[in-house]
């Protein structure tokens, strides 16, 4: 018997054309893997023993596990889940901006090749427009949407809402959203949709790389 998956897997396959197609005409360097473990070995192509590498908060970093490798392997990481301290937290988010190599996800891209983030510190779209000398997105094909309106929806109304969902659950922040699932395009100081990015084309060309993986992976 055939698993549905499959089809949703060959779905991914001939739409990735398209999107790293688009990608590559607003200059970013793309790239299709098929799984997490491809994804995690096309990523490490960018990244040198003697870099420093950082990232932003990530499902998707976990659960490809290339934090998890860096560590392991005495790679140069600047690590904030490691501070001690709040300041030493807020001190390893400035000292990314220095770091070689910059790992993040996007919370969504649409068909047209264009990322869109939301991020609450800022930290993590900062880094990504300017400032460490290659950023690697890596994101699950779920992530991708017909187009920017579509895109836009998905990160507000959907990967929002889940990841403040997961920051409320080990904290005491607190939104509306976490609380109803829905949006409520709050004042909340405690909102992690304070800075909304789109990323239209890539400057300097092929800074940033986007690794697409046929696999369901983050929010």
């Amino acid at each position: 018997m055939v698993r549905k998956d499959e089809f949703i897997k060959e779905r991914n396959q001939k739409l990735s054309k398209k999107v790293i197609e688009a990608l590559k005409k607003r200059h970013f360097d793309a790239y299709f893997c098929e799984n997490k473990q491809q994804a995690l070995e096309k990523a490490m192509e960018f990244i040198k023993k003697e870099d420093t590498i950082s990232w932003g908060g990530s499902m998707t970093l976990g659960e490809v596990g290339i934090i998890d490798y860096l560590e392991n392997n005495g790679y140069k990481t600047i690590n904030r889940d490691k501070a001690k301290t709040p300041e030493e937290k807020s001190q390893c988010a400035y000292d990314a901006f220095k770091s070689d190599v910059f790992l993040m996800s996007a919370n969504a891209i649409s068909q047209d090749g264009q990322l869109i983030n939301i991020d609450g510190l800022g930290n993590r779209v900062a880094a990504l427009i300017f400032g460490p000398k290659k950023v690697i997105v890596i994101a699950g094909m779920n992530k991708v949407e017909k187009d920017f309106e579509s895109a836009f929806n998905r990160a507000r109304n959907f990967a929002a809402p889940c990841n403040m969902q997961r920051i409320a659950a080990a904290s005491n922040r607190q939104t509306p959203c976490a609380i109803t699932g829905d949006c409520a395009d709050c004042y909340s100081p405690d909102s992690i949709c304070c800075q909304m990015v789109t990323t239209r084309l890539c400057r300097p060309e092929g800074r940033i790389v986007v690794i697409l993986v046929n696999e369901e992976l983050g929010y």
